[in-house]
């Protein structure tokens, strides 16, 4: 037998194994056995748990959501409550209340105690205070009904909600409604100062380098650039209808004088030149591949040579699925239409076809939020 045969007689060989343990795993006699068994019923309990988990995994979310959109969660904050507190404030019939009060208990929000009374727990005063996320629990009532058929939405036969709140990515800088493009900066603008917090952690700024925030919206990004590396430039690029919006909001927060805004689109037109990076802030899950290589291309083009790309945005992970990137991006880009969520490698691969010669994946803190790709023309 020649080495190449004894590889392909032992892979063939373990695929058999791994097919029988699975054939075996799925046999309701064999499940019936496990669990009598004292070692393998642990076993066999735990993982029928984590399968349960998955099985009412979105009616988790819709009790979330209920807890959100009934502000109960914020209600809690002022101190415990009685259930017929809480279903007087909320506008619902005693039974239920309490049916939804022991729901956010069994998640973790909420503890009961004696006689009807709930208070809250660390993990529902974190959830309240991490920036931007109750938004977008109430923003995901379009992603659901998106997800409410996903055989149709993998198939492309679903006219996705998504695809109309965003559609700012279809066409030129004159085509988004000023409500959308309104909506969208809001939306955007309230999370990101997580990924803003957590890209700071993967990249460092030189003193005098010149900054632009590609797509960077109101300028939340730049915001927290400046106050983590006060010694540097940065200047916002984005649509037209974004300034006005944007310029109100960088005088809010004492930034007009420190942060510029220049107009434009990357779908159309050059990116500016003279800067020393480009940072490209949750922007390309948003667009089509073609799209994203064009705009790949426009960055390394204004750059200079020495001059840096950096892509930060939620990502895939590539050979090693996780579920933040591969279930929830992956999905949600699918239901915006235009975008797809990426692996760091496959973003690598695209500046490296672009030209750019060092390119590096730091480690990110919390895949869940971001994860970058540093590129160097």
């Amino acid at each position: 037998m020649s080495a190449i045969q004894s590889h392909d007689h032992h892979r063939t060989s373990a695929a058999s194994r791994f097919w029988d343990l699975n054939s075996l795993f799925s046999c309701e006699k064999f499940q019936s056995w496990a669990s009598n068994v004292p070692f393998i019923r642990r076993v066999a309990r735990n993982e029928g748990e984590e399968i349960f988990d998955l099985v009412m995994g979105f009616v988790n979310a819709q009790v979330l959501w209920a807890l959100v959109e009934l502000r109960i969660l914020n209600s809690l904050l002022d101190g415990p409550k009685h259930m017929s507190e809480i279903a007087l404030e909320t506008s619902l019939r005693p039974e239920r209340a309490e049916i939804l009060m022991n729901s956010a208990t069994a998640l973790g929000l909420t503890k009961r105690r004696a006689n009807g009374v709930y208070v809250l727990r660390r993990k529902g005063a974190s959830l309240l205070g991490v920036p931007g996320l109750t938004d977008m629990i109430h923003h995901h009532t379009h992603f659901y009904r998106d997800m409410s058929d996903p055989v149709a939405l993998l198939r492309d036969e679903v006219d996705t909600e998504l695809s109309h709140f965003w559609p700012y990515v279809f066409g030129a800088s004159d085509s988004a409604p000023v409500d959308v493009t309104k909506n969208y900066s809001y939306l955007m603008a309230a999370s990101q100062k997580l990924v803003a917090h957590d890209t700071l952690k993967m990249v460092a700024f030189r003193t005098g380098d010149k900054i632009l925030d590609v797509g960077g919206g109101t300028g939340n990004f730049a915001i927290e650039l400046i106050r983590k590396f006060g010694d540097v430039s940065v200047d916002v690029f984005d649509l037209p209808q974004v300034r006005t919006s944007a310029e109100a909001h960088l005088s809010a927060n004492g930034f007009k004088d420190r942060i510029g805004f220049q107009t434009g689109s990357f779908r159309d037109e050059p990116l500016p030149l003279g800067y020393d990076v480009l940072t490209l802030i949750r922007v390309l899950y948003d667009h089509s591949d073609d799209t994203v290589m064009g705009l790949l291309q426009s960055a390394y083009d204004a750059l200079p040579y020495g001059g840096k790309l950096i892509v930060s945005e939620p990502m895939t992970g590539g050979d090693r699925p996780h579920r933040a990137g591969d279930v929830y991006f992956a999905f949600y880009t699918m239901a915006m239409r235009t975008g797809r969520a990426r692996s760091p490698n496959q973003i690598a691969e695209m500046c490296k076809e672009i030209g750019f010669q060092s390119i590096f994946i730091p480690k990110a803190p919390r895949k869940f939020i971001t994860s970058a790709v540093i590129s160097v023309k």
